[in-house]
């Protein structure tokens, strides 16, 4: 697989999935939803599960997200309001609200029997809120980042996931070493030459990956645009050589009519 295979798709950016979610029609309407739901599901779930420590509940609240981004929950979205996941958030913010008066009317005579802070009564809970749903979007972009490497390796048979996962995981180690421990894990005799080559190419792929996943989640996704978002989201270490090689990169040339 090369570099462009790992690389989400510059034909949509999510606010144009987000328009075909709600302007689109037949299969075009449900694909589209069905692709913000797997974009966005997991970040949403772990930030559900975190805010309401209780799975059936994060489950309950989740269904009921889904279910409005069918009924067009976004469909005055407009990205003059920031960013989609911003909206998300608050989206979801008002629906853990509204499941905690439901908790409290369920359970009149005594305490809501949970330690969820009551994020409608206490605004200092907002921002811890919003540093919730960013760590969890953070951690699903890289998620999918890592998911894109055990792709590549499954295609290509390439360590990529393997190396750079042994490399996070021992960063005393020594090329050498590295080298030693890797081909015992794999199987395969592994030079050190080799296993630096390795992984310096599953780190340029992992950063494409990742810049790649930014931008599409922009509505003008320029370079500086997604530098922004990236230093927003923590992530801007993971990219800065990713980001130079594209401003360094000569532009296309258009093609001859």
């Amino acid at each position: 697989m090369d570099q462009d295979d790992l690389r989400l798709s510059r034909i949509d950016t999510l606010w144009s999935v987000v328009r075909k979610a709600h302007d689109g029609a037949g299969q075009s309407l449900a694909a589209a939803q069905q692709r913000l739901i797997e974009v966005y599901g997991g970040a949403i779930r772990r930030y559900l599960l975190g805010a309401l420590r209780d799975e059936d509940a994060a489950q309950e609240v989740f269904q009921e997200f889904a279910l409005n981004l069918v009924r067009g929950v976004f469909q005055r979205a407009d990205p003059r309001q920031g960013r989609f996941r911003n909206l998300v958030k608050t989206a979801l913010f008002h629906l853990i609200v509204d499941h905690q008066r439901r908790q409290r009317r369920r359970y009149q005579e005594k305490p809501l029997q949970s330690e969820t802070p009551d994020v409608h009564d206490q605004p200092a809970v907002l921002a811890d809120q919003d540093e919730a749903f960013t760590r969890s979007w953070r951690n699903q972009l890289l998620a999918h980042c890592w998911e894109a490497l055990a792709d590549s390796e499954r295609t290509t048979g390439k360590p990529y996931h393997a190396v750079l996962r042994f490399r996070l995981d021992h960063p005393e180690m020594r090329s050498p070493d590295l080298a030693a421990a890797l081909s015992a894990e794999l199987g395969k005799p592994l030079t050190a030459g080799a296993v630096r080559v390795l992984i310096h190419r599953a780190r340029e792929m992992f950063a494409d990956r990742l810049l790649d996943a930014v931008m599409g989640s922009l509505e003008e996704p320029s370079l500086d645009e997604a530098e922004q978002e990236l230093m927003e989201l923590g992530l801007l270490d993971y990219c800065r050589t990713a980001l130079m090689r594209r401003r360094e990169a000569p532009a296309a040339k258009p093609l001859a009519g």
